[in-house]
């Protein structure tokens, strides 16, 4: 299996958008230099993809035969589409029921038309307490309950789960119905390590980031964050994620699959 993130890809799919983002109006899509998203699965397939997941902001349209038609170029490039990706929306912010979860369940459905096995979804924006921790997870498994035909996840990201504790009250108050992509690049710090490891036996979907500097990756973070994983019997997608600033993304994306394969051989 090899697998990306549409995040690698801003600049070979030359522009994206807001997504409608909650209480934002998205302007008009500018025109794009790049590679169209109806492109991207034969582009994938030809350098041996066969996995992505596509951020809810590269969607330049979310009409129903605009996804019908997205969904069937993934299917005749037979490109699975493991993950469609909400990178915005707060469940536990001041405007999550009037507007957050309704935008979050209208990308729900997007991602369920377009045949993806999951959705990620942000647990939360505000800093963590039992309560906020709780409501999170209630909502989760709220989503998910309305949503049966596409796997709810959430993610170690954002203010609400800076370390595993946070993530674990979350998937507990959200019961099994709610799932876990673990990224390796969002936590930091000498504890990193110890932290994803105390989440790595949940996780079944992954971001597997490594962090570029000016003079290359960081091999020895990447190695050993994947580390983690294979010791807990990870079996899923590894998601490449480049977010670096050189703009040969493909290169640097095959740079992090040869490691990647060092670890998962």
């Amino acid at each position: 299996m090899k697998a990306v993130s549409s995040w690698s890809l801003h600049r070979t799919l030359g522009t994206y958008r807001s997504g409608d983002a909650p209480g934002r109006a998205d302007p008009p899509a500018p025109p794009g230099a790049g590679l169209s998203l109806l492109a991207l699965p034969a582009e994938l397939a030809s350098r041996g993809y066969d996995t992505v997941q596509l951020c809810h902001f590269h969607l330049p349209k979310r009409d129903a035969s605009y996804l019908a038609e997205l969904r069937s170029a993934l299917e005749e490039s037979a490109i699975t589409l493991d993950a469609v990706l909400i990178d915005d929306g707060d469940l536990i912010g001041p405007t999550a029921t009037e507007v957050d979860l309704p935008w979050i369940s209208r990308w729900i459905d997007d991602a369920e038309a377009l045949g993806a096995a999951r959705v990620r979804v942000i647990a939360g924006q505000q800093t963590p307490d039992p309560e906020r921790l709780r409501t999170s997870g209630e909502r989760l498994s709220d989503l998910a309950d309305r949503h049966p035909a596409v796997r709810v996840v959430t993610e170690n990201w954002l203010a609400l789960t800076p370390g595993p504790d946070e993530v674990n009250a979350v998937l507990d108050a959200a019961g099994d119905g709610v799932g876990l992509l673990i990224d390796l690049g969002n936590w930091t710090g000498p504890e990193k390590y110890a932290q994803l490891a105390a989440i790595a036996p949940r996780a079944e979907t992954c971001h597997a980031k490594c962090h570029f500097a000016a003079d290359g990756p960081d091999r020895d973070d990447f190695a050993e964050s994947l580390r983690t994983l294979r010791t807990a019997a990870y079996t899923g997608p590894l998601a490449l994620v480049y977010d670096g600033t050189e703009p040969e993304e493909w290169a640097n994306l095959e740079v992090q699959h040869a490691i990647a394969g060092e670890i998962f051989d």
